[in-house]
Order: structure tokens, then sequence, then C-alpha cells
């Protein structure tokens, strides 16, 4: 009898097999550090066969940037579905968001350290995600204040420069809360909402800090 021919991968799973190693050994090493070998190692494949699935080093990197985004943006849409008040919604979010970088520390590195250090059009794909992230927590804040006074009450000025500062401190925190397990999604999530969210209900009511005169 013949031997049996073991079952070919499907092209699907082998591609995601080769962005899950190669997610990995960017984000521990970076960009330009990071070895075509080293992943086709990782992923078990020849490294001839990496670049039949994908033609450069570059286009490797910038599919793991794209997928890591996409389940990123997910994850957080996913964990603000449940509805309720604008606050509870943006918990629910930053819950999701802090969860997602725990799980998926090597990805939160390409995203946040890596690109950002690669080159011009990795960092455009990262700015992309993260503007979609900005604009919809932009969307939360606008409905915080709708809710509080029944029409969006503060400037798109000030509500665009408070969107840009909540995010900027969740990434933040999701990269101090990697570099310890002990910290919960759920424990940076409160963090935040206690930073910024204290602040912002204020805003709300009507209660703002202003500079000493002089100042």
């Amino acid at each position: 009898m013949g031997e049996v021919r073991a079952k070919r991968m499907p092209r699907a799973e082998r591609e995601r097999q080769m962005l899950d190693a190669a997610v990995r050994v960017f984000g521990e090493r970076g960009y330009r550090a990071a070895s075509m070998d080293d992943i086709a190692d990782l992923a078990g494949v020849s490294k001839p066969l990496v670049y039949l699935y994908l033609n450069s080093k570059e286009e490797l990197f910038s599919a793991c940037i794209q997928r890591e985004s996409a389940a990123l943006i997910a994850a957080v849409r996913e964990g603000a579905t449940g509805g309720g008040a604008a606050d509870r919604q943006l918990w629910d979010g930053l819950r999701a968001f802090f969860a997602h970088t725990a799980r998926n520390p090597y990805g939160w590195a390409v995203l946040h350290s890596h690109a950002r250090t690669g080159g011009e059009a990795f960092v455009a794909e990262v700015m992309a995600m993260r503007e979609e992230i900005v604009a919809f927590v932009t969307g939360l804040i606008v409905e915080a204040a709708r809710e509080a006074h029944g029409d969006p009450a503060l400037p798109g000025r000030e509500v665009a420069g408070l969107a840009q500062a909540l995010v900027g401190a969740a990434e933040s925190l999701a990269g101090w809360a990697n570099t310890d397990a002990s910290v919960t999604a759920k424990e940076a999530a409160a963090t935040l909402m206690n930073f910024a969210w204290a602040g912002l209900g204020n805003l709300m009511e009507g209660r703002r800090w202003s500079p000493p005169p002089g100042a």
C-alpha cells in the first residue's frame, strides 16, 4: 500500500499560522530586527513559502498591522454594544480594550510601538485605526453631553481634544498593564474612568477648571 499523503492545510489557515508567527516575532523584536527566517521557523514553514503568500517583509508587517487593527476595533465595538448610558458604554468599551491588549501583547506591541518606528506607511495604517477609535469615543462623549443637557453642550473642539486625550491615556495604560500581570482589565479601565470620566462629569454639569489669574 502506498504512503498516505498528508492533507494539505487550507490557504486561509496557513496564512493565519504565518501571521500568528509574524506578529509574535515583530512584537518581540520590532520590524527592523525581525527576520523572515525566524518567522518561517516559528510558523513551521519554509521561507520561500512565506514569500509565496506574502511577497515581502514590508507586506507581511503591513498585513500584521491590518489584522491586529481590525481585531482591536472589533473588540472595542463589541464590548460597548450592550447599550445603556454613555458612561456604561465607555466603561464596557475600555474593559474590552484592556482585555484584548492583555490577551494579545505581541499584537499590541506591533500597533503601539513597532509600527510607529517602522516607516511612514506603517504609521499611516496605525493612525487610521487610532482615528476610528477616537471617532467612536467622540460619539460617546457627545452622547453623554446630550444625556446631561438634552443637546451636545460641549464645543466640538473641546470634545475632539477630550477624545484624543482619553485614547492616549488608554494607550499608555495598556503599555503599563501589560508589564504587570497583576493588573486586570477591569482595574485598568476603572483607573481611566476615575481619571477621565469624573472630570468629564464635572464638565457636563458646567463645573470647569480655569487657570488662576495671571497664569
